[in-house]
């Protein structure tokens, strides 16, 4: 890691790579950047979504977003292209100068930030680990590789026949670098592989697949913090997602404190990929105490959990993460607090159709419990199934210490709303 830079110097400039707009980014970091005096240098190759999205927040249509006066500038550029991202901080630098961060919290960006801050003298991610966590057959690689716990997996290049590929059924079929259960399927025989391989390579063409031994049990996540020296475990959710064939993410429930044995685990193997700088978000199977990587995301975690991570660990989460990328190192204690429960449920189209009614976003307390719900799909808008996240009608966050009534308000909550989806 290189020399740090101080926010708040001359409004320091920070480079932010996005692709769609997230409330990780509009809700979290940007406000946390000028909380920090950072002036924002944003890249994207859908600078109209992002303007939009900042212009829905301005209007008081959703809460948070960018605070008044932020200093944001959107630049269009082909951000999934590293030589563009480098040229273009080269060319352009921010309104402030030369960058003082390069930053994304976008799974499809990561290598790509870790390069262009390498190429700036920045701090930043090791290109490599961003590349292996990106990357599920070369994870799956370099985990054996350390004689490290591993899952049977076989890659499948984009013209390979799956026949024979030598992993047990039932099996998990998945694009290499896909995100978000997209196209994800568990199968249960060289039929239904081949088939399920047909149809994603008809949505995704060349694209690269893998085939993973499926991994029963309990579902968790492990979100850890670090700056290249100190890693801290962070917190921990419970997570329950659909039935097979899909995984979409129903809901998750933060856990009191990372559970062990298997949080020793991860780390071992967050350390063997070389991960250990900003946020990582890590999904594994626990199995009697042994855990089982699905997948390494290094970033946030997202669909609003950071945001409710934040606040029930009353951390300035996005600015500690925002503070590794300009240099600091974390404190040895980050001081997390205890005891508060979340639970995140989210409301899923179980059909294709338009919305035709739905809640609006509001907040309150009911029985000691905080309840927040924000729609994810506005009214009137026609989607297909997709079978991924992105069948989100709505998130709700309900936030207190007794996990029974949790559960309970949640239950009245849904039971008091509806979600109509007509054809």
């Amino acid at each position: 890691m290189n020399g740090a830079a101080t926010p708040n110097d001359a409004c320091a400039g920070l480079v932010l790579l996005a692709r769609n707009p997230t409330d990780s980014v509009t809700e979290g970091f940007l406000p946390a950047a000028a909380r920090l005096g950072l002036a924002v240098t944003l890249l994207t190759d859908q600078p109209d979504a992002h303007r939009q999205a900042y212009e829905r927040h301005a209007d008081g249509r959703r809460a948070g977003g960018p605070p008044a006066g932020a200093p944001l500038e959107i630049v269009p550029c082909d951000v999934p292209d590293a030589r563009e991202v480098i040229a273009r901080i080269s060319a352009r630098g921010t309104r402030s100068g030369p960058p003082a961060a390069v930053f994304t919290n976008s799974d499809h960006l990561q290598v790509q930030a870790a390069l262009a801050a390498d190429y700036f003298g920045l701090p930043g991610k090791d290109w490599r680990a961003a590349f292996r966590t990106k990357n599920k057959a070369e994870l799956r690689r370099s985990l054996a590789a350390a004689g490290l716990d591993t899952v049977t997996s076989a890659e499948l290049a984009p013209d390979d026949d799956p026949a024979g590929h030598g992993v047990p059924y039932p099996c998990v079929v998945k694009p290499r670098e896909g995100v978000a259960s997209e196209d994800v399927f568990l199968v249960a025989d060289d039929a239904e592989l081949a088939a399920r391989c047909r149809e994603i390579r008809a949505g995704r063409p060349g694209a690269a697949l893998v085939v993973e031994e499926y991994l029963d049990g309990a579902l968790h996540t492990l979100e850890t913090l670090g700056d290249g020296h100190t890693l801290h475990p962070l917190a921990a959710f419970r997570t329950d997602v659909s039935p097979p064939p899909h995984f979409v993410e129903e809901r998750l429930c933060l856990l009191p404190a990372p559970p062990q044995p298997c949080t020793d685990q991860v780390l071992a193997q967050l350390r063997a990929l070389g991960v250990g700088f900003g946020a990582c978000h890590t999904e594994y199977v626990d199995q009697g105490g042994r855990a089982r990587l699905i997948e390494v995301n290094y970033r946030a975690i997202g669909d609003r959990c950071d945001l409710a991570l934040a606040e029930a660990l009353d951390l300035p989460l996005f600015e500690l993460i925002l503070r590794t990328h300009l240099g600091e190192p974390l404190p040895d204690r980050l001081g997390a607090r205890r005891g508060v429960r979340v639970r995140m449920e989210y409301v899923c189209a179980d059909r294709a159709g338009v919305l035709k009614a739905a809640p609006e976003a509001h907040v309150r307390e009911a029985g000691g419990v905080l309840l927040d719900y924000r729609p994810l799909r506005e009214t009137g808008e026609r989607h297909p199934l997709y079978g991924t996240n992105r069948d989100f009608l709505g998130v709700l966050r309900a936030t207190g210490r007794d996990e029974g009534r949790i559960d309970a308000a949640v239950r009245e909550f849904l039971a008091a709303h509806c979600w109509e989806i007509v054809p």
